[in-house]
């Protein structure tokens, strides 16, 4: 005979948050940090600190708001270390030779123009955009998850987006050149 044990309120939340969401939060934070491997971890640890504060959420229908804000925080950590770590391997001279495969097929990936143009964006725009564009976020949500006002969502949208198309339209142009 086995004894089975009740499931906490925060493991059945967050199972239902990692089977509904797990794919799309991932993608997010691939986006912001390009590379899969710390994407995932990124996401693993938003959803380990969300299990870690369930009872502390005011509402349950929160917590994806909480994982989203908590994925985009740890990226934004994540690329603050790597401009760390880029500043120290300049100084000493020190590279990195190892580059994992799922990176390298990413980087060639036809999707590859608009990650270098993203890239070129402020961190704000590139934020509000990928949350938009990508994660379909209403401006409340974005707001919500940057901790950022509505208008300043519409600001970043509107800027980012022309700064993308004039990018874009320069590098169309260039490799149009190029090719002659």
């Amino acid at each position: 005979m086995t004894t089975e044990h009740p499931v906490s309120a925060a493991d059945a939340g967050v199972s239902e948050l990692y089977a509904t969401h797990w794919h799309a939060l991932v993608r997010l934070a691939y986006l912001m940090v390009h590379d899969v491997t710390l994407a995932e971890d990124l996401v693993q640890d938003a959803l380990i600190g969300v299990h870690q504060r369930w009872g502390r959420l005011r509402d349950s229908h929160a917590a994806l708001a909480y994982v989203r804000r908590s994925v985009v925080n740890g990226a934004r950590s994540a690329l603050r270390h790597q401009v760390v770590v880029d500043r120290y391997a300049q100084r000493t001279g020190a590279e990195e030779s190892v580059v994992s495969a799922e990176h390298s097929a990413m980087e060639h990936a036809e999707h590859d123009a608009m990650l270098q143009a993203l890239s070129q964006l402020s961190d704000k725009q590139r934020e509000v955009l990928i949350l938009r564009y990508y994660s379909d976020l209403s401006e409340a949500d974005i707001a919500d998850t940057l901790e950022i006002s509505r208008g300043a969502v519409k600001t970043h949208a509107h800027r980012g987006l022309a700064r993308l198309r004039t990018i874009l339209e320069d590098t169309s142009a260039t490799t149009y050149r190029s090719g002659e």
